[in-house]
C-alpha cells in the first residue's frame, strides 16, 4: 500500500485503431470503441479514488498520432497548472466533493477528444499500424515530467497500462523494445491488456519490467478484468 505522501501515476494507453475498431462494427460485435473508453473512464476514475496523490493520464494511440485525451490541450482543468496544482488538487479545493466534479469533467474531456481526432481520421492504405512506440515514449516523458516537479524527500510509483487491440508492428520494434529499456531504467511498470491476438513485444514489456500481461477471454467484460486484475499496484498484487 502507498504511502499517504507517495506520489502515484498511472498512465493508460488506449488502442483506438480505427481499421480494428472499424472491423469489429462490420462484425457486428456488441463490443465498441465506446463501450472500451467507458471501461477506460471507470478504471481511471477507480484509480482517482485510490488516494489524493493518485495522478491519472490518458493516451489514445492512433495510426496518425498519439494523443493525450486526458489531460487534453484543450482541457479547462490541465493538467498542471502555473503553480504545478493538478486539477484534482485545484477542484478538490473548491469544493467538498469535488473528486466527483473532476470525474465527470475528465469523463466529458475525453470524450471530446476522442471525438476530435477520429474525425480527423484519413485512413490510406499505407497507414494501418498503431503508433504504439511512439505513445509509450509520450507516456515516459510525462511521467518524467512529473517527477521533476516531486517535493524533496516524496517518492513516486508510476506505471502504464496498455489496452492493445491490434497487431503487432515489425517496424515498430527497435523503437518499442528502446521505450521498454527506458521504463525498466527508470523503474516503470508497464502492464498489458490484450483484447485480440497475443502481443510478443508486450509479453517482454511486462516481463522485462515486471508487469502484468492478460489476454482477456471475452472482450465485453474488459471493465472487469480492468478491476480486478490491473487497478491494484504491485503491493497490493503480492498480497
Amino acid at each position: 500500500m502507498a504511502s499517504d505522501d507517495e506520489l502515484s501515476i498511472l498512465v493508460i494507453v488506449v488502442d483506438v485503431n480505427p481499421i480494428w475498431w472499424g472491423q469489429q462494427t462490420l462484425k457486428s460485435s456488441k463490443f465498441t470503441l465506446s463501450k472500451c473508453l467507458d471501461a477506460v473512464m471507470v478504471m481511471g476514475n477507480s484509480h482517482l479514488l485510490m488516494g489524493h496523490n493518485s495522478k491519472l493520464a490518458v493516451i489514445a494511440s492512433h495510426i496518425q498520432e498519439s494523443r493525450f485525451i486526458y489531460p487534453g490541450k484543450t482541457s479547462k482543468t490541465g493538467d498542471a497548472g502555473d503553480n504545478g496544482s493538478s486539477p484534482s488538487e485545484s477542484m478538490f479545493s473548491s469544493s467538498k466533493d469535488g473528486k466527483y466534479e473532476l470525474f465527470a469533467a475528465a469523463n466529458e474531456l475525453m470524450a471530446e477528444e476522442i471525438k476530435d481526432l477520429m474525425a480527423r481520421t484519413a485512413v490510406t492504405g499505407q497507414q494501418t499500424e498503431t503508433l504504439l512506440a511512439g505513445s509509450l515514449a509520450k507516456a515516459l516523458c510525462y511521467i518524467h515530467k512529473l517527477s521533476k516537479e516531486l517535493e524533496a524527500g516524496q517518492d513516486m510509483k508510476s506505471r502504464i497500462l496498455v489496452i492493445k487491440a491490434s497487431e503487432d508492428s515489425a517496424l515498430q520494434y527497435m523503437h518499442f523494445m528502446n521505450t521498454i529499456f527506458a521504463a525498466q531504467k527508470q523503474n516503470i511498470l508497464i502492464d498489458a491488456c490484450v483484447l485480440d491476438s497475443d502481443s510478443g513485444l508486450l509479453q517482454q514489456a511486462c516481463d522485462i519490467t515486471g508487469g502484468l500481461y492478460l489476454k482477456i477471454p471475452q472482450m465485453q467484460a474488459l471493465l472487469q478484468y480492468l478491476l480486478w486484475m490491473f487497478l491494484p499496484d504491485p503491493d497490493q498484487r503480492s498480497q
